[in-house]
């Protein structure tokens, strides 16, 4: 009992097990759009938007969701959606975003051919950034809209330094928001340990070449049965998951550094940058350059 009050401050006796969600805040941003036209989008990070005003539209499969003020759309990893303006919409294939950030000045309640629209950009680490593709509705609820109007009233005067407390604050919005989606989105919850240790050594050796058998042996178990226990956790192939996590890191090396299309398929363990061309636009819906290109959008 001593060295368990010595080491956490806790006298019970009762052992608590805390989920290690780890937020990782990439950017959040108030913006008024002009256009919107992005088709077939698929990247690795969570997504939150959440408009002002009606006209904005998303699609994934054969689902549209005409957003409205009175909902929040939380878009999870490698979801391939799409999204437009209504009010100015033209282009049928690739990225296209026009606007500027929304200020002090700026009159809210005037804005005609703007949408004004809120985005966060976050990852919540291994392995909950390997959920099920999908966009998820939150009702708006008084408590949160409350937090969202003063979030997006901070971003009009201060949108570049968040100092711990605004950055506390901008995360308590978050976790709010994905708290309310419910147990259906939290599939990889309670993953077995065998699997968790696969995983780190996978994050930790992103650039290796691992067979299913060394995997399965990290996992002390025969490989055939160790693919069969990964898909039916992770519900995709073992093969298939290591090929998401290296796209993952190289849109993070495209997106954070000066690396170039070969530099990148080579640090994350392509042979060459064809192979590396071809699985980059098979999972995320877009070929490397056109992903370098759009570098300043996705930011």
């Amino acid at each position: 009992m001593r060295d368990k009050l010595q080491s956490s401050g806790d006298p019970s006796k009762n052992i608590q097990s805390f989920t290690d969600v780890k937020l990782n805040l990439l950017n959040c941003r108030y913006w008024k759009l002009e256009l919107w036209d992005c088709h077939d989008m698929a990247f690795p990070f969570w997504r939150i938007y959440w408009n002002k005003n009606s006209g904005g539209v998303l699609r994934h499969n054969f689902m549209t969701y005409d957003m409205s003020p009175d909902k929040v759309y939380v878009v999870a990893p490698f979801t391939s959606f799409s999204t437009k303006y209504v009010k100015n919409h033209f282009h049928k294939k690739g990225i296209h975003v026009a606007g500027s950030q929304v200020n002090k000045h700026d009159n809210e309640t005037t804005v005609q051919r703007s949408l004004l629209h809120l985005f966060i950009h976050f990852k919540l680490g291994i392995p909950f950034d390997n959920v099920f593709p999908g966009i998820f509705e939150i009702k708006m609820t008084p408590y949160l809209l409350i937090n969202l109007e003063y979030l997006t009233n901070r971003l009009k005067t201060e949108n570049r330094k968040f100092y711990a407390t605004y950055t506390l604050k901008l995360q308590s919005i978050v976790n709010d928001i994905l708290s309310n989606i419910g147990p259906e989105l939290f599939k990889t919850l309670n993953v077995d340990h065998r699997i968790l240790n696969v995983i780190r050594h996978i994050e930790n050796y992103i650039e290796g070449k691992p067979t299913n058998s060394d995997l399965a042996a990290i996992a002390n178990m025969a490989p055939n049965s160790f693919s069969r226990l990964f898909k039916q956790k992770m519900n995709m192939t073992l093969h298939n998951y290591i090929m998401k996590r290296k796209i993952a890191q190289s849109c993070d090396l495209f997106l954070h550094t000066n690396q170039s299309i070969s530099e990148v398929a080579h640090n994350i363990g392509f042979s060459d940058r064809y192979h590396f061309s071809r699985v980059f636009k098979m999972i995320t819906g877009s070929s490397p350059a056109v992903y370098k290109s759009f570098k300043a959008v996705l930011k």
